[in-house]
């Protein structure tokens, strides 16, 4: 009666697999499914690591992803965890909260719903 079991998940320690939330993915998705009825984009691949949570938007499915939205909650403190990497690797956005880290990709929608 008197041993007490530690949870295995205690305080301090990084979880095994970094995922995004309700609204986040929701609002990934709403997106991504604006950017598919546009006609750009054709596949989605999602990554859930140790370290980051990685959603990938591709034109066609051989290719290299056009755009990857990647959440790292290491970086929360320092540059924002949310990080919008374009097709060669160059990070295109960074921020804090996921809005201002889209707008690059909506700004890029709006182009082609005018055209």
């Amino acid at each position: 009666m008197g041993i007490v079991t530690p949870f295995p998940a205690g305080a301090g320690r990084q979880p095994l697999q970094v995922g995004f939330e309700r609204a986040e993915l929701a609002r990934i998705l709403d997106l991504y499914g604006r950017m598919v009825a546009a006609g750009h984009w054709r596949d989605y691949a999602i990554d859930l690591g140790r370290e980051a949570a990685v959603f990938a938007c591709f034109r066609r499915t051989a290719e290299r992803p056009e755009f990857r939205i990647e959440k790292r909650p290491a970086l929360r403190q320092r540059q924002g965890m949310w990080a919008l990497v374009g097709e060669a690797g160059q990070v295109v956005k960074r921020g804090h909260e996921l809005g201002p880290v889209l707008a690059p990709v909506e700004r890029r929608l709006m182009k082609l719903v005018e055209e």
